[in-house]
């Protein structure tokens, strides 16, 4: 739009100045409206601009003598192909235009006095060096301003390579301090709750269900352990660990573990995200232990089911946890949080109205226009369970 409105500008003036001039004619018009109007492609075809202008120009000049005013396209189209690095065409045409106006003046002007002529050569002449001169700093500005955006365009990349490369060694730190100390615990975990159970079953009495569940959890424990190391050590993979196709296993040890638990499954797909796979088990996961450890003598049911888009996951209990009484302040639903947040879905959890806890998940199976903010957690007045308060801590 800037250049049509500077192409219109310039046609408004020569046409107010000709039409002052004597013998018009719609040629002159039609070669005045042409020469302003290549002033439109400047920018994008500063040669092709440049001869159009130079030529309408020279015809108009030439017929209607209307002073320095008809190089006002000519020294714009000078300016485009200065700035584009066509700095002789540019003087070329200026060359041309200067030579042919001063025959022409030369030729009206004879036995007439010479300094007008002298000041108006001296004054088109002025404003060709002036008209290079800008296209000359505009042009090495570009350049200047180019360079300094590939300048902080490799200073990013550089800077991201080096926090990837920090980050990878702490991660890599990490990974050793976790094989080292946790990797070591578990295993004697493990291996005194295998020695005990063999133990037991040489003497032929029944094994406990609870020094059966330490030996699988010591097991799965190590088994994500050793899935969380990968992930730390080579980033760039897939992070592997545990999905919903668990569930049952999850169950059932806590069930072993002296905790009543039932599962209801209702429409899950077939094919779920593996981000939204490993969230849910996650969350379900970390609500089977909230429950073992803050609700007393309790039992928890576990719903899975779509709606919406969303994969819901509900887990509730019929603990001691009453509407009045809020958690202490932990990590545990903050965990649960920043998963959810992270895939754009949105979390509740809080006391239910007739004792006992619920945490509800809404992880979206795909990306929706006009998704919740990542880390929204708002109340559901349409879910029965829900208490008004939002617990992010237990």
């Amino acid at each position: 739009m800037a250049d049509v409105a500077l192409a219109l500008v310039v046609a408004v003036l020569l046409e107010i100045g000709a039409l002052s001039l004597p013998g018009v004619r719609p040629l002159d018009h039609l070669v005045i409206v042409a020469g302003s109007l290549a002033l439109v492609a400047w920018r994008t075809a500063p040669l092709v601009a440049l001869t159009v202008a130079t030529a309408c120009m020279l015809v108009h000049s030439s017929r209607l003598d209307p002073g320095p005013s008809a190089a006002f396209p000519l020294l714009v189209a000078v300016f485009a192909a200065t700035r584009n690095g066509h700095r002789l065409p540019a003087a070329a045409a200026g060359a041309v235009f200067l030579g042919v106006w001063l025959a022409d003046d030369l030729a009206g002007a004879a036995g007439g006095p010479a300094q007008p002529l002298v000041e108006r050569t001296v004054l088109l002449l002025g404003w060709f060096l002036a008209a290079g001169v800008a296209g000359t700093v505009s042009r090495h500005r570009r350049a200047y301003l180019r360079q300094a955006e590939e300048r902080a365009a490799e200073a990013e990349r550089t800077r991201e390579e080096t926090a990837l490369r920090r980050a990878g060694e702490e991660r890599l730190r990490i990974a050793r301090e976790l094989h080292d100390s946790l990797t070591h615990s578990i295993s004697i975990i493990k291996v005194q709750a295998g020695v005990a159970v063999h133990l037991a079953r040489k003497r032929g009495e029944e094994v406990p269900e609870a020094l059966s569940a330490i030996q699988e959890a010591a097991g799965e424990a190590m088994r994500e352990l050793r899935a969380t190391l990968e992930v730390l050590r080579d980033s760039a993979g897939d992070p592997p660990g545990s999905g919903l196709d668990r569930l049952d296993e999850l169950v059932r040890r806590a069930r072993a573990a002296g905790l009543p638990a039932s599962v209801t499954v209702d429409g899950r797909p077939e094919a779920l995200p593996a981000e939204v796979d490993r969230a849910a088990y996650r969350i379900v996961q970390e609500a089977l232990t909230n429950v073992a450890r803050h609700a007393g003598p309790a039992s928890a049911s576990v719903r899975i089911g779509c709606a919406g888009g969303h994969l819901v996951v509900q887990v509730d209990d019929d603990g001691r946890a009453g509407p009045q009484g809020a958690p202490e302040p932990g990590v545990g639903l903050r965990g649960m949080r920043e998963r959810v947040a992270a895939l754009g879905g949105r979390l509740r959890a809080g006391p239910r109205p007739g004792g006992g806890f619920t945490v509800r998940a809404e992880l979206p199976l795909a990306e929706t226009p006009g998704a919740e903010t990542p880390g929204a957690e708002t109340l559901d007045a349409e879910t029965p369970d829900a208490a008004p308060p939002l617990e992010e801590s237990r």
